[in-house]
């Protein structure tokens, strides 16, 4: 799969780019360009005045035109010049996932583009959202630095399984809201699962109170002043519907600060809140804040508990530096939120700055592992900070029998076979014929299981979600079952399509007007449903100032169908706003 000649996604991980998916740019139809037009000229028009600053310029920065749907290798040329990256996913993708690509600064667009039913707003990510709404403000240097930092603390959050069943029911009322024949009881069925999912989800995960600070500033966030705030939000950037009601009175103004961890969201619905930040470094301020209560910062027994309910792959680092990655089933707890010993099932790995340790990957420890955590009676050094000459006094040496006493009571006897030492740090001592007893002289080892391996250090630093050495582990990040909906076009749609093209195609080329009454009057026969295509009809012929008759009926037209239709009225009758006061052509090329 190409890189697009972009570093930042030739160094993605090979677990980050299982998700990665073809653009399939000639699969977009001429109504796709259509809509992307439309919302783009709106925005440009709008936002101009509401967003904050660097969006305009920023358009240009990252590779996009009100013209046509960008393509991804041109915005990985305009993205790499500030350092960024973009790929194309399936819709939805796991949050932990998600997060993960912004700490290493590449850009999630999904690769589909929204209905003409949905043109306002779709609750499915889509190539409007991701790339009109993410993009423009990564040229803004504090917030892309934001952006990066929020996912490197973000792809280390404990989540839990309801946050991976909350994850599959937005996916699939999302792919279900843009499936053009979709059966309105599916749909009720789908929304009434996820509403279920949403009151039962418990006390909410790190990811889950994470995903709610990431949605009240990346998707949904204004900056400036509770009067006179701006739109930097993804979310509102990409909704020609909700960036115009968001500021209005009814939609409350909060100042952005810790709080907003305790505000829950609905992807489905119009926000009735929204946080303002006076600066993008308030929004790295709230996040420390945040990070310096979870677990990859406190370590310890409260670390180690959220592990263990997570039931996901985990790590545990040890004061030494090793990193022992599994699935966490039990530690004994000593004193001062420190563990005594620690427990995996399953496959386990041993790492060390976030690499695989030769020959303890998870075929090695295929079982799970278990290790003291502590300090050694009577002893002055940290066991991970002894020299040689320290350890061969304790009988710390290769062929001789060792016998360690931890405070907690745990004994360690064995023939000392390795010790492992990195960077001046003692990590790892290889036992045979061991025994470890636990405090009350439980076996929690036996020598009949064979080799022993004791992680060394006094106590665990952090705890966090994943693997870490995730190629090592071949971690497969959750990956939904259910795919996004591709619509198959009967012949009806397949001519509007080519009566979308001919008035692209002219409105690209110039040349004779006479055909766009054909086009008009097939338009009139066929889709007379159909309202974006006799709008951009309008457009050139009012523009160039010809066909005056036509230009009528055709505004006439328009005017009847928002006042019959009133969820067309909006649309049409900003469409027809910009007609007359179009848009600076800067970003039409």
């Amino acid at each position: 799969m190409s890189d697009f000649n972009n570093p930042q996604v030739a160094a993605l991980p090979r677990h980050l780019k299982q998700f990665i998916v073809n653009q399939h740019y000639g699969h977009y139809t001429p109504i796709d360009h259509a809509v992307w037009r439309y919302v783009m000229r709106q925005n440009y028009s709008y936002l101009k005045d509401v967003a904050y600053y660097p969006y305009i310029p920023g358009l240009q920065k990252a590779g996009l035109t009100i013209e046509k749907i960008p393509n991804l290798q041109e915005m990985n040329d305009a993205l790499g010049k500030i350092g960024w990256g973009a790929v194309t996913v399936d819709g939805f993708i796991p949050p932990a996932a998600f997060m993960e690509y912004q700490a290493y600064r590449v850009l999630v667009i999904a690769a589909d583009i929204r209905q003409l039913n949905h043109i306002e707003y779709t609750p499915a990510p889509d190539i409007i959202h991701e790339s009109a709404g993410h993009a423009p403000i990564i040229a803004d240097k504090d917030y892309h630095e934001y952006l990066s930092y929020f996912g490197s603390i973000g792809a280390k959050a404990m989540f839990s399984a309801q946050d991976f069943e909350l994850y599959e029911a937005i996916r699939a009322l999302s792919i279900l809201k843009e499936m053009p024949d979709a059966d309105p009881n599916e749909i009720k069925k789908a929304e009434d699962l996820l509403a279920h999912r949403q009151e039962n989800m418990g006390e909410p995960s790190e990811m889950a109170l994470l995903s709610r600070l990431h949605w009240w500033t990346v998707e949904y966030g204004l900056i400036g002043t509770l009067k006179n705030p701006k739109i930097y939000g993804a979310g509102l950037l990409s909704s020609i519907g909700e960036s115009v009601t968001c500021m209005q009175p009814d939609v409350k103004k909060i100042p952005y600060t810790i709080d907003a961890v305790k505000y829950a969201y609905d992807i489905t619905k119009p926000q009735p809140q929204l946080f303002v930040t006076p600066t993008f470094q308030n929004l790295i301020d709230v996040l420390e804040t945040f990070a310096n209560t979870m677990s990859f910062r406190v370590g310890g027994l409260y670390g180690l508990k959220k592990a263990v309910e997570s039931k996901n792959t985990c790590t545990a680092v040890y004061s030494s530096g090793l990193q022992v990655s599994g699935t966490f089933s039990d530690f004994e707890k000593f004193k001062d939120n420190q563990p005594s010993y620690i427990k995996t099932t399953g496959l386990t790995i041993l790492s060390f700055n976030n690499k695989l340790l030769k020959g303890h990957g998870k075929d090695y420890h295929k079982d799970g592992f278990g290790s003291p955590v502590g300090k050694l009676k009577g002893a002055a050094t940290a066991l991970e900070d002894m020299t040689a000459d320290e350890l061969s006094l304790l009988g710390v040496e290769a062929g001789k029998q060792s016998v360690l006493n931890f405070e907690s009571g745990i004994t360690v006897i064995g023939t000392v076979k390795h010790v492992l030492a990195i960077d001046g740090k003692n990590l790892l001592i290889t036992f045979t014929d061991c025994t470890v007893q636990g405090e009350n002289r439980e076996i929690l080892f036996d020598p009949s299981w064979g080799v022993y391996d004791m992680a060394v250090g006094e106590i665990i630093t952090s705890v966090f979600c994943g693997a870490a050495d995730k190629d090592a582990y071949e971690e497969i990040v959750y990956k939904s079952n259910t795919n996004t909906h591709h619509v198959q076009y009967d012949a009806r749609t397949r001519e509007l399509h080519q009566l979308y093209q001919q008035v692209r195609d002219r409105r690209h080329t110039g040349g004779d007007f006479g055909f766009l009454g054909n086009v008009w009057l097939r338009l009139q026969k066929n889709h007379h449903d159909d309202w974006l295509c006799a709008l951009e009809i309008l457009e050139i012929l009012d523009h160039e100032e010809v066909e005056k008759k036509l230009a009528t009926e055709i505004r006439t037209f328009l005017e009847n169908k928002a006042k019959k239709e009133p969820e067309l009225k909006k649309l049409i009758n900003d469409g027809l706003y910009l007609i007359k006061h179009p848009v600076e052509q800067k970003l039409v090329v």
